[in-house]
């Protein structure tokens, strides 16, 4: 006979919905499902056990989401966010970062350079000023207003990269995501792409962040899906709340993280409305994305999650009161 935390855990993070509603039904409260915390692709599992610290001592899924997003940012291996990300096609590394709370409060900035951690000025946009958005020049000149310090976050390695492409790629973005899966076939360490994380902590509060240093070698000043509210990252405290990761033009299109929130709050389960985004995109966009990588995570305000992409491969980390998991996506075109 299973026990209700292997059957609890095993609602959240597999098939999901017919189990969670078996306990629901058996009125097992809901805070049995929380807290938790979940996050886009497997080597995120320790930005999950930075978010868990807060969480597991009672605290608020806002701090603890960006605690973990950190975790990433400030890591010269991962290249994908914040220090060591690779740059533009002009050499130079732009940041990208959203945070999202249960009250609708929300920050953001975009192309912002010289700041290991992106997420924290997001926070402070949110917290200090009547905007949502800082780009650019006006992002830096706030962040180092308020006490942060201004840093190269170009690494030797990132560098060494950005050089290779130069001379064996078109100075084009488009050529990108041909090149950036060639280096992952040949076993290169850029092997994930954008942190999303969702939390829930023990008062029933979600919250969300997103951060990345966007698409290698893009053109000066793109900005992707990451940090723009209802695309990359869309918290509903009433009915749950999804981020994105992959093509952020992609999941613009259909406002990717706002459609799986309103998939949740008409009946659908998280894993359900990531599919449902996933199919509307493809539909919209078919013949013209078979060659890029788009991924949804979601997470419902009963604590249940569920993910789904457009390609096989992608994955997202999970952390329970009684453990963690990867977890495997299942994905559009097989």
């Amino acid at each position: 006979m299973i026990n209700r935390r292997k059957f609890l855990r095993h609602s959240l993070c597999a098939a999901g919905a017919t189990l969670l509603a078996a306990e629901l039904r058996a009125g097992i409260p809901l805070a049995a499902a929380r807290p938790l915390v979940i996050s886009t692709w497997a080597p995120n599992v320790k930005a999950n056990a930075a978010a868990w610290e807060i969480l597991a001592k009672g605290g608020k899924a806002l701090d603890a989401v960006e605690k973990g997003v950190m975790v990433p940012e400030a890591d010269p291996e991962d290249t994908s966010v914040g220090y060591g990300g690779l740059p533009d096609r002009d050499g130079r590394v732009t940041l990208d970062a959203c945070i999202m709370d249960e009250k609708g409060n929300c920050g953001s900035v975009m192309c912002l350079e010289h700041i290991v951690h992106p997420v924290q000025v997001a926070r402070l946009v949110m917290e200090k000023t009547p905007h949502v958005v800082l780009v650019g020049d006006g992002a830096l000149q706030f962040a180092l207003a308020n006490g942060f310090k201004k840093e190269n976050l170009l690494t030797a390695s990132s560098e060494k990269i950005w050089k290779e492409w130069l001379r064996t790629s078109k100075y084009d973005p488009g050529d990108t995501m041909k090149y950036m899966k060639e280096k992952r076939s040949a076993g290169g360490k850029d092997n994930h792409d954008t942190i999303g994380m969702l939390a829930l902590d023990a008062m029933g509060n979600i919250s969300g962040a997103c951060s990345t240093s966007g698409m290698a070698f893009k053109l000066h000043g793109r900005v992707g899906d990451s940090p723009i509210i209802g695309a990359g990252l869309f918290v509903d405290n009433e009915v749950g709340a999804a981020t994105a990761t992959g093509v952020g033009e992609e999941v613009i299109r259909i406002c990717g993280a706002h459609t799986v929130v309103e998939a949740m709050r008409y009946g659908k389960s998280p894993k359900e409305a990531c599919k449902l985004a996933v199919e509307r995109m493809y539909k919209l966009r078919k013949g013209s994305i078979e060659d890029k990588q788009i991924g949804f995570i979601a997470v419902n305000i009963a604590g249940e999650t569920g993910a789904y992409s457009l390609k096989e491969g992608f994955t997202y980390a999970c952390r329970f009161s009684d453990g963690l998991d990867v977890v495997r996506s299942a994905d559009y075109l097989i």
